[in-house]
């Protein structure tokens, strides 16, 4: 008998937990203890200061992100936790990117970057720097644009989301 396969896919968590220190610290050792994985999180203090939003892009098998789910939801800090699912919440993710770009060059980046809707936030004689906000999928199509330029350095923030609507508000 065959071991049934099981296909990894990508979840987004957005947790809200109360806003004290060494939470996200508590959060990330919960994922390091039990070996999961962190594919990007981001974090800020929401309209109310005593609450952070807390937005987690993990993978695994269904038995691997229900278990973190579960996990998660069992920490002290965390208020609520819930699933974003792709249709009906709006992601985005903001990346900075530094091209090495000669005055010949300058115009052929700016054209890529215009398409985008991205802006050029700085310009030096030999680079440009690059801001982007967008779901993951414009800005790897960005960053598979720029393949005949130099990229020297590059950040990007991680996914921030919200749900579509005012069905899952959650109030506290």
């Amino acid at each position: 008998m065959r071991g049934k396969v099981c296909a990894m896919q990508k979840k987004v968590f957005q947790l809200l937990v109360d806003n004290t220190s060494g939470v996200l610290s508590r959060i990330a050792g919960l994922f390091s203890r039990r070996g999961y994985n962190i594919d990007s999180i981001t974090a800020g203090v929401t309209a109310d200061p005593r609450f952070t939003r807390i937005t987690i892009v993990t993978s695994g098998d269904d038995e691997i992100l229900d278990q973190i789910e579960k996990q998660v939801a069992k920490l002290v800090d965390v208020r609520d936790i819930k699933e974003l699912k792709p249709g009906e919440s709006v992601y985005r993710e903001l990346a900075m990117i530094k091209v090495k770009a000669s005055a010949n060059e300058r115009q052929g980046v700016i054209a890529v970057a215009d398409i985008f809707r991205a802006k050029i936030v700085d310009v030096s004689t030999e680079s440009l720097i690059i801001e982007l906000t967008g779901n993951q999928d414009k800005i790897e199509a960005f960053i598979n644009l720029l393949d005949g330029y130099e990229i020297l350095e590059l950040a990007r923030t991680g996914i921030a989301g919200l749900g579509r609507g005012i069905e899952n508000v959650t109030y506290l």
